[in-house]
């Protein structure tokens, strides 16, 4: 009779988890359906070797090595458990139940005490990390620490369990059940009675934390367990960091830009519910670490949340169960409010429930305007969250829809539409540049020019700004020496568009990038060398979906490559202690960590040294995203931040490869009052001084 009574109970208590389990799942699957439909590109295998490398070999997670670890184990302990987990349950309902290992059972049951073993060990690291060592990016509220609680309870309710049932069944104590039997020795009294009581306490101890935790799972951060593989699977296979356009041509739209959560695609939302919530991305994110409002976690969180509630409205669905236990939570209230709401008016619309602004409300202002589109959190993600779209996205409603922006963002928006450039000087002084040069070296233009291979761009930084310019200088000299044929576009050329679209005025940048297309087409450029990453990146990676079929290079890989084919030869020893700061846009976008590196090793003298926060982990300068041209208004300036980080390894020079980089660098130099005994100098500018 009490194992029929037991057996009813069980499936009862299974069905109910399940639903519940079902209920939440659905419900936030629906929530993400509210997004707009992605294009997705069909690429089977690229997108199968992403969810090998992420998810299975967790690649990306293991970026962080101790956290990565302790995750590894958890994981994998995870999957081995569910064959003995299995076991277990049948063992309530079947006495003295055996998985049909046969004589192999014995290693099993090695194996499952063994990693039951490990996954404690894991979860105690966890605590110690959260709660102890207390790291900064780690939350510590009860919701963290309600997760090891639950993996901790069911960890030793399978020890336990055993250990009794060892008792219960009358045998031996075992080499291949080693906790359980030193458990069972340690209960060994009882009697097989008791022991069978208390059996069936720990086993449905058991089966009620486990399918506790399985309903908690898709309702906290645990949520990526289900939603991380989906979010690896749907990530964009453009490269790093490409913008998604706009069609202007689509007069149906009266709205560009993001300005509700429901205009991110599908696969952007995904992105909210497979967050960790590890803190991975703030820990990087240079306006965090400054002080500024911004932190792509918390920003990720409250946009999860704003979906959780909006979508509670929409659908009228209960997204926090079982219902009784959170009848006050706010998306529950909403549900029912929308679900009554809708009932007494046919076609009542949200806003009549909820009117929160996504902007404004969710997301502020100054928490968009702080990003400096680094992708140093998306490089950390270990779910591949993309981050800097979603910013750039709501930055375009607020420039395009609603016209609103900083003052400095709309003057450097308004210089470029008029001279091209974001200072507003005449586009006429765009080759004044070429006086600095005294005649010595010749710069001809793609006009007055039969034959070029490459097309130097010089960009507006290396055109109009005094410090940049002896890159442009030395640059051109190099190329003379190497005995390469270029043009530029001389007063034709225009800006790249980079800032103007990072700032969120996309119109501005199709006008540009169509307008720099047909000038290329027009001239026959086939190459394009460049010593601005932002114009390197954004005609490299973005150029084409508008027409360019011209190569693109930067100055560093051609440098890079003329070096070891010895059309330059470094003979002259340049006796400096050097450390190289990664430009965002070179690095994280493009992955060119190594080439300038490999120009400064071939210079006789030359001693690189590297910071703490160096290659994928570099910390950006302050000033991508447009922020070149903005004033920070909190906290430390970002420029000075990174200056200190390079100034920790004593370097009688700082080596940048990005004129924006260079300039952020000089300053934070100057504002340290270290000018007099540390140089900052392009790669460009340190390879020609060897020459």
């Amino acid at each position: 009779m009490l194992s029929f009574v037991n057996l009813i109970a069980f499936f009862l208590v299974l069905a109910y988890g399940l639903y519940l389990f079902a209920h939440v799942v659905y419900s936030r699957y629906l929530f993400i359906k509210l997004g707009k439909k992605p294009e997705v590109k069909d690429d089977f295998s690229t997108r199968l070797n992403l969810v090998i490398e992420n998810v299975i070999l967790q690649k990306k997670l293991l970026k962080d090595k101790k956290s990565g670890w302790m995750h590894v184990v958890m994981f994998y302990g995870f999957i081995i458990l569910q064959f003995g987990a299995v076991e277990l349950i049948i063992k309530g309902l079947v006495k003295g139940f055996e998985l049909p290992f046969g004589s192999a059972h014995k290693y099993f049951s090695l194996m499952q005490e063994f990693f039951t073993f490990l996954i404690l060990a894991a979860v105690g690291y966890a605590f110690y990390r959260r709660y102890i060592e207390k790291l900064k990016r780690l939350k510590r509220g009860l919701k963290a620490g309600l997760v090891l609680i639950f993996i901790s309870t069911l960890m030793a309710s399978v020890l336990f369990s055993l250990a009794f049932e060892q008792i219960w069944l009358g045998h031996e104590g075992s080499v291949f059940a080693p906790i359980s039997s030193l458990i069972a020795a340690v209960f060994s009294g009882i009697g097989t009675t008791a022991a069978a009581a208390l059996f069936y306490v720990f086993w449905w101890m058991h089966l009620l934390i486990l399918l506790t935790f399985m309903v908690y799972v898709p309702q906290s951060k645990h949520a990526h367990l289900i939603f991380a593989p989906f979010n690896v699977w749907f990530k964009k296979l453009d490269p790093p960091g490409k913008l998604s356009s706009i069609n202007f041509e689509d007069e149906t739209q009266e709205v560009f830009g993001v300005g509700k959560i429901e205009d991110f695609t599908q696969t952007q939302l995904i992105d909210l519910y497979a967050c960790v919530e590890c803190g991975r991305c703030t820990n990087m994110c240079p306006a965090s670490g400054t002080g500024k409002m911004l932190s792509p976690m918390d920003l990720i969180v409250k946009m999860r949340d704003h979906l959780t509630e909006k979508g509670a409205v929409v659908t009228s669905r209960t997204p926090w169960m079982p219902g009784f236990a959170f009848s006050g939570a706010t998306a529950n209230q909403l549900a029912m409010q929308s679900s009554e709401v809708a009932a007494a008016a046919e076609g009542a619309t949200a806003t009549a429930v909820y009117d929160k602004n996504l902007i404004g409300d969710v997301i502020t202002e100054q928490e968009l305007w702080a990003c400096t589109t680094c992708r140093n959190c998306e490089d950390q993600c270990p779910v591949m969250n993309e981050h800097v779209e979603k910013i750039i996205d709501m930055r375009r409603y607020l420039v395009m829809t609603e016209g609103s922006m900083p003052a400095e963002a709309q003057r450097a928006l308004n210089n470029v539409e008029r001279q091209g450039n974001p200072w507003g000087i005449n586009r006429k002084d765009r080759t004044k540049w070429i006086e600095g040069l005294n005649g010595q070296y010749e710069v001809p233009t793609v006009q007055n020019t039969e034959e070029f291979e490459y097309l130097f761009w010089v960009g507006s930084m290396g055109s109009f700004d005094n410090r940049s310019q002896k890159i442009t200088h030395a640059f051109v000299k190099l190329m003379h020496e190497a005995g390469i044929k270029f043009a530029i576009l001389g007063n034709e050329e225009k800006n790249s568009g980079d800032t103007a679209r990072r700032i969120g005025n996309e119109f501005l940048f199709q006008q540009l990038a169509q307008e720099n297309i047909e000038i290329f087409k027009a001239y026959n450029v086939k190459k394009i060398v460049t010593c601005d990453p932002h114009a390197f990146n954004t005609f490299k990676n973005e150029y084409p979906e508008f027409g360019l079929e011209a190569e693109v290079y930067h100055h560093s890989e051609l440098l890079a490559q003329w070096v070891k084919e010895g059309r330059l030869k470094p003979t002259k020893e340049v006796k400096e202690r050097i450390t190289y700061h990664d430009s965002c846009y070179l690095g994280r976008y493009n992955e060119i960590y190594d080439m300038p590196r490999q120009i400064l090793q071939e210079i006789p003298g030359v001693e690189i040294v590297e910071m703490k926060r160096s290659g994928c982990d570099s910390m950006c300068c302050g000033a991508g995203g447009g922020l070149m041209w903005m004033e920070e208004h909190e906290g430390t300036r970002v420029n000075v931040a990174r200056t200190e980080q390079a100034l920790e390894v004593n370097p009688t020079a700082i080596a940048s490869a990005c004129p924006y980089c260079l300039t952020m660098m000089n300053d934070g130099v100057k504002m340290k009052e270290a000018e007099d005994q540390v140089k900052t100098k392009d790669v460009a500018e340190i390879l020609a001084d060897a020459i």
